[in-house]
């Protein structure tokens, strides 16, 4: 059995500033530091921070922050989560990654998506008509560039590349790129396809309807000649953990619930309700909140579902406090990490 690993994310929600300083992101900057620290004493295989451009997300550069985590860790894996690759730069992004990978002695990973918001692409000149075609074109510009040094590339969006080199390398050449997705068909054949490891977020409805998605994408990789044993497959929740299910659940509702209102406010989605997060926490809802048992079973049970080789906790989510989140971090590591992987072993 390929070895299992399990990480945590943030995306540094922040109360929007109400003037021109940075003062509220300031401090959760550091607080993400202290989180990611943490989560390397105690562990965890990888932290992932994800890319925004809002007023309530500290975090619009990933790599400059994943830059100073680099410096304050010893062994876990450093991700975005993700690049927004359709308004970025390709050579840019694989630079400042493997700086990360140069600092933290080859510990950069890079997953690479749409993202789940389209502000960056008015802010950096893109264009939505373009949606599709800008990931497609940067994904294989970003692809070649990691594969080698001299880099000869044309495509319709971006300017050419001729016989021109991209520095500094990673320490070992290449960074892991992971495609994250959100459970469109097309995402599992494309990642499966280009050979590259998938990560699905799961931030609603039922773990059980993603099932085809995750099956679509390991076919299609057996299909394209890799061997089960080489198919990674990553799954991402949002987690909250503490020593009390309802207290817990009580505590964390009108933080969870402020964000899902903010992010559902531009989607159209309806307020949610306490029956509705009641719902998605029960045993066969996706979000994995309360005490730790709870968290254990339901990751248990994705694992039975999709076979998974990493799972990511979304960690921190809205504007939790500080002891609160590294409470939960705390008992993710220590207590549920260790009994997940002792009940997968025991499965076979």
């Amino acid at each position: 059995m390929k070895k299992l690993a399990f990480g945590m994310m943030s995306f540094a929600d922040v109360l929007p500033e109400t003037g021109e300083k940075g003062i509220h992101s300031e401090q959760r900057i550091k607080d993400l530091l202290e989180e990611v620290k943490l989560a390397d004493e105690l562990g965890i295989d990888m932290f992932g921070v994800g890319e925004h451009h809002r007023p309530d997300y500290a975090v619009s550069s990933p790599a400059t922050v994943l830059a100073a985590a680099a410096a304050i860790t010893k062994n876990i894996k450093l991700s975005s989560a993700v690049s927004v690759l359709s308004s970025d730069d390709p050579v840019r992004v694989y630079q400042q990654f493997a700086t990360i990978d140069l600092i933290s002695g080859g510990r950069a990973e890079i997953m690479a998506g749409r993202g789940s918001f389209i502000e960056s692409f008015p802010l950096f000149g893109f264009s939505l008509q373009d949606y599709e075609e800008l990931f497609e074109e940067k994904l294989d510009l970003l692809l070649k560039i990691n594969q080698q040094t001299k880099v000869t590339w044309e495509g319709k969006l971006r300017a050419p590349i001729h016989n021109l080199g991209v520095y500094p390398r990673a320490v070992n050449g290449r960074i892991p790129i992971w495609l994250a997705a959100g459970g469109t068909p097309t995402s599992a054949i494309r990642a499966a396809k280009l050979g590259l490891p998938l990560i699905l977020a799961i931030i609603g409805g039922v773990p059980e309807q993603f099932t085809r998605f995750i099956s679509l994408y390991k076919n299609t990789a057996l299909e394209m000649g890799k061997k089960p044993e080489e198919i990674e497959v990553g799954i991402n929740n949002h987690v909250f953990i503490g020593e009390d299910s309802e207290k817990i659940a009580e505590q964390f509702f009108p933080y969870y619930k402020q964000i899902m209102d903010r992010v559902g406010s531009s989607r159209g989605w309806p307020p949610m309700s306490k029956q509705q997060y009641d719902y998605m926490r029960s045993p066969g809802g996706s979000l994995m909140v309360g005490s730790v048992e709870e968290v254990i079973d339901k990751i248990v049970h994705e694992y039975k579902l999709f076979g998974f080789t990493r799972f990511v906790a979304h960690a921190s989510l809205g504007f939790v406090p500080h002891e609160l989140t590294m409470k939960s971090i705390e008992l993710f590591s220590t207590k549920v990490v260790p009994e997940v992987r002792k009940r997968i072993m025991e499965l076979g």
